[in-house]
């Protein structure tokens, strides 16, 4: 009898139980927003900002509405405005090069690697042309981030990171998020933790970190801030800074407190999943495992493998006969966005070119998420379906040839 998945591609876990009770303390009192608090009472989302700015190690912390919020936000304290470019990576979601355009910026792609990470070599051609990265850690995969780093900071590129999918990750037993000036993390549902939406902003630099707080629209309430600056920091910022309105509320971060809390475990649970599937697929005739460096600690919430080289016809007959098998994959070689998947050239109010070598590589990438409701056993399960599809088809196109 052929096998079939049954499980869901989307369902998350529970939120826990210690952030339902607080969410309904929360709708109980009805301060929701995070500057509405009683005599005495520090609110949820300041708890919040203090205690992942803890966890991933920095001095200052935001928490706000969205992850794309946080780039477009670290964008403009870095100053980028009307007519700058900023460069980013051409394997990456709308959100990235949507966070350049919100602030009038131009974004210049850079080219990725078969390890799906941004193409080094690419980069150090193009660092002339700019002088802010937003760099974008694309389904988990970190690229030599010393190496990276070293680049930008001889050519005075100043780094943010989207650190969208790697909450817990890191390079080199340094946290991703913590080697660039600003690191931007995203709380939306299908991240590492989940209130639905939501996202993070953090740096250690006290004027980026003032001029952030203050263009999320804390009017002159920024002392409520714990994990910020001192006020001296918002002196002069807090005339001349915008609002540009993007708070996270209460309700938000009373249902990610204990979420944050318990990340690391999240984050090996996800591992365990991840590595059961990568074994299972591995030695797949004409599938292309991405191998992880020696040096960086993942978070395998999504896993990707690429068919490289494969006609467009074939890539489309093994995600059908997966889907009819219960295995949801996504190709970011499809020629019309589907979902959230897309890439540089579906983005078209951004100018572009084509790119030779990226282009085979996203040609032959094929992702699906992980969320921990899977079981080890439907890990291996959805292994061997897509080991078996991937085989069949294989062997059909070596035989037709």
């Amino acid at each position: 009898m052929t096998e079939r998945f049954t499980g869901s591609f989307t369902q998350q876990d529970p939120i826990p139980e210690a952030g339902i009770d607080a969410a309904l303390a929360v709708l109980r009192h009805g301060r929701l927003h995070r500057y509405n608090t009683a005599p005495g009472e520090v609110s949820e989302t300041t708890l919040l900002e203090q205690e992942f700015a803890a966890t991933v190690g920095a001095k200052y912390c935001l928490a706000v509405a969205s992850g794309g919020y946080a780039m477009g936000t670290a964008l403009r304290a870095l100053g980028v405005g009307p007519g700058d470019t900023v460069l980013s990576n051409a394997f990456t979601l709308a959100p990235v090069p949507g966070a350049i355009a919100s602030v009038g910026a131009t974004p210049v792609f850079v080219g990725v690697t078969e390890a799906l990470t941004i193409d080094l070599d690419d980069l150090e051609e193009k660092l002339d042309q700019t002088r802010v990265l937003l760099l974008s850690h694309m389904r988990g995969h970190i690229c030599d981030m010393d190496r990276l780093m070293a680049m930008c900071d001889a050519a005075g590129v100043q780094v943010v990171e989207d650190c969208a999918h790697t909450m817990g990750a890191a390079w080199n037993g340094v946290p991703s998020g913590r080697h660039g000036v600003i690191g931007c993390y995203s709380c939306q549902t299908y991240k590492h933790v989940n209130s639905g939406e939501g996202g993070f902003l953090v740096t250690d630099d006290p004027h980026l970190a003032a001029k952030s707080v203050m263009l999320s629209g804390s009017y002159m309430l920024f002392e409520r801030h714990l994990a910020a600056p001192p006020p001296e920091a918002f002196a002069d910022l807090k005339y001349t800074t915008p609002n540009i309105s993007g708070r996270m509320d209460n309700l938000r971060a009373a249902i990610l407190r204990p979420q944050v809390a318990d990340l690391a475990t999240q984050c090996a649970r996800w591992n365990e999943r991840y590595y059961a599937l990568e074994a299972g697929l591995r030695d797949t005739p004409g599938l292309h495992i991405v191998e992880r460096a020696e040096k960086e600690t993942i978070v395998g919430s999504s896993i990707q493998f690429l068919l490289l080289d494969w006609a467009a016809e074939r890539v489309i007959e093994v995600i059908d006969r997966c889907k009819a098998r219960g295995v949801e994959l996504k190709w970011f070689g499809a020629p019309e966005p589907v979902a959230f998947t897309s890439r540089y050239d579906s983005w078209r109010y951004v100018p572009s070119t084509p790119m030779v070598t990226s282009d085979r590589i996203l040609a032959g990438v094929v992702d699906m998420r992980v969320p921990l409701t899977f079981s080890l056993g439907d890990c291996a399960l959805i292994a061997r379906i897509i080991r078996s599809e991937v085989s069949a088809v294989y062997q059909l196109t070596a035989a037709a040839e």
